[in-house]
């Protein structure tokens, strides 16, 4: 899996995560996440299976994210708008335990988004 280090202003360091972004008006949760993987990782994906919505705080707050998982990545960039360029950091599925302890990856949607693929990917054939 391919996951992206980027400065986290509220915690005043680096992270690890998943890559993320926002929705343009009229674009699909596919084509969305798809511009956001060639703008944060420099790759498309040639199948996107958006798997679930997850809600950050849904007692207070309307706010929710979409997964999607990508597969089958060829490589193409798109200019990003993040302040500085990101670093990607490849991660084999089989670690993630490994990354879930790291403290350089705290954010829970990406945390929980990790959980839920590798559920998923262990029911396959």
């Amino acid at each position: 899996m391919l996951l992206v280090r980027e400065y986290a202003a509220g915690t005043h360091r680096y992270e690890l995560g998943l890559p993320k972004g926002r929705m343009d008006a009229g674009e699909s949760i596919e084509d969305a996440a798809n511009r956001e993987l060639k703008e944060e990782v420099g790759m498309g994906a040639r199948k996107l299976t958006v798997l679930r919505p997850i809600t950050l705080a849904p007692t207070y707050m309307n706010h929710q994210i979409h997964l999607v998982l990508a597969e089958d990545l060829y490589p193409e960039r798109l200019p990003g708008d993040e302040p500085e360029e990101l670093e990607v950091v490849p991660w084999k599925f089989d670690a993630l335990h490994e990354l879930m302890l790291r403290e350089d990856c705290s954010e829970g949607r990406s945390l929980a988004a990790l959980f839920i693929v590798r559920e998923l990917l262990s029911r396959r054939p």
